[in-house]
């Protein structure tokens, strides 16, 4: 019954997706849904697109055997991003009118600029939707008993995700992303009650966690371990602001202000909703501590699905499933996306400048199917946890991109050396360290490259301005300009 619930689900999705399909009719339908959603869908692509396999499975896992320290990446600082994305650039970005954030690094500074942030911002989502992919695997492997091993789990998976994603685009994601919702709200919720009543209800099992020190968020005194959690902290919160599933939902918005609410609704639901999974997870070593220690000894990702499997009734299982199913597609699918649009819109469309409507939605398409086989590439051959694969995807962006983005919008005097300094003083310190010493550093190397990206990006502006040349950046008012000649443009080439 399990296994032809999931294929009955999965089939519902694809058709969803493809049903979406139908109202693509161009480039920017297919990107940003025609800036078009109202607030409820707007708040469901946020939660979905961050409510994927880490939380599901890595952000429990992790919790159990780090406790809060040790999820400080995410959820806290995962939602932290996406509050300040709201607030600081939902509206600014929005009234820009553009496609993709690399179209504000070009707008902002030049082509080079543009070409190496969205490189970075290409590169940071390899990990991020190689977790999701793996996540997948890993539902298809327990649900089928081991029928179905976990890499071919992962072939079957992305081909699922990629079949609807390259129809419909943001329409599908979109869509399917407030269907979705939903669901995986509803099961999870319904399956933490169960769990509740055979763990010895909710107070139970945050009173154990709290006597064995799983809920002590600071850490110790030790100053270099304070360092290093500012570091996990703010390398998830600022790497995640220049991310292209972020500025999608910001620009699929009906107004900038859905934008903005948006934005903030969704990040209070998914810090909220995060903490139903790790209390299931955390009671599963009061309902069988033997069986469940040994799996956070051997593979800690596959404690809930274990513990739903073996203590739950089959239609428990089925509402579990469903809603796993429901997050981590949903996440798989936007974060598809977002690379594969701004890679087209960014790097290749540059160099056919002359390139029809048609032609560069069939290019985005091509540009998909790609990064997904790279992705698939990097899950099959990456022997990372799946919070660890998440974490770490956002020190490029952390390292090379936010401070170009961030001092572009709300610093006048930033050029484009001061943007060049940033970029390449981040990436270079930080890639350098982390080749060399690694985890030795005591402070961790991606916040090592990101002061020196600050500094690169106002010396680099300042210095030429002191001794009389330089390149400037451009002035919000010409950039409103510009993107808005460019959408005219844009409009007639398309009729």
């Amino acid at each position: 019954m399990l296994v032809w619930f999931v294929i009955l689900y999965l089939m519902v999705s694809v058709g969803i997706g493809l049903y979406a399909a139908t109202r693509v009719h161009s480039a920017k339908d297919f990107a940003v849904a025609g800036r078009s959603l109202p607030l409820p869908v707007v708040t469901a692509t946020v939660f979905a697109t961050w409510f994927g396999a880490e939380a599901v499975f890595g952000i429990p896992a992790t919790f159990v055997k780090e406790g809060l320290p040790g999820i400080v990446a995410d959820p806290f600082g995962s939602s932290m991003c996406l509050v300040l994305a709201g607030i600081f650039f939902s509206r600014y970005l929005y009234r820009l009118n553009i496609l993709t954030l690399g179209d504000f690094y070009r707008m902002r500074y030049n082509r080079t600029v543009e070409i190496i942030t969205t490189l970075c911002i290409v590169a940071s989502y390899l990990g991020w939707v190689a977790a999701q992919i793996k996540a997948l695997g890993l539902i298809f492997f327990v649900v089928t008993d081991g029928g179905i091993s976990q890499p071919a789990g992962m072939v079957l998976g992305i081909a699922i995700v990629l079949t609807y994603t390259i129809f419909g685009g943001m329409f599908s994601v979109a869509i399917l992303d407030f269907v979705q919702m939903a669901v995986s709200m509803g099961g999870l919720l319904y399956i933490a009650s169960l769990i509740s009543d055979k763990s010895g209800g909710v107070a139970n099992v945050i009173n154990h966690a709290n006597a064995a020190g799983k809920l002590e968020f600071f850490p110790s005194n030790d100053p270099w371990l304070w360092v290093s959690t500012v570091g996990a902290w703010v390398t998830m919160m600022l790497g995640s602001i220049p991310q292209q599933d972020v500025f999608q939902r910001v620009t699929s918005a009906k107004s900038a202000n859905i934008a903005l609410g948006g934005s903030i609704l969704g990040a209070i639901i998914y810090f909220s909703f995060c903490f139903v999974p790790m209390f299931i997870a955390y009671a599963a070593t009061l309902i069988d501590p033997k069986l469940f220690n040994d799996l956070l000894a051997t593979d800690s990702q596959l404690v809930l699905p274990t513990l739903v499997l073996q203590h739950t009734p089959v239609i428990a299982q089925v509402f579990f499933f469903g809603a796993v199913l429901s997050a981590i597609m949903s996440c798989s699918s936007a974060t598809l996306l977002a690379p594969s649009v701004t890679f087209a819109e960014n790097v290749v469309k540059g160099f056919f400048p002359g390139m029809g409507d048609h032609m560069f939605l069939r290019t985005m398409r091509i540009c998909l199917v790609v990064f997904a086989m790279l992705v698939l590439g990097f899950a099959l051959n990456s022997e990372s946890s799946i919070f660890k694969m998440v974490e770490n995807a956002y020190k490029i962006t952390f390292a090379g991109a936010f401070v170009p983005l961030a001092f572009g919008a709300f610093w006048r005097r930033s050029t484009t050396q001061g943007a060049l300094c940033a970029t390449f003083g981040g990436l270079i310190s930080w890639i350098l360290i982390e080749v060399l010493i690694g985890e030795k550093s005591p402070v961790p190397p991606q916040l090592i490259g990101f002061c020196i990206s600050i500094a690169g990006m106002v010396i680099g502006s300042l210095l030429p301005q002191w001794v009389g040349h330089k390149l400037p950046g451009r002035p919000l008012h010409e950039m409103r300009a510009a993107a808005a000649s460019h959408h005219v443009a844009a409009q007639t080439h398309h009729s």
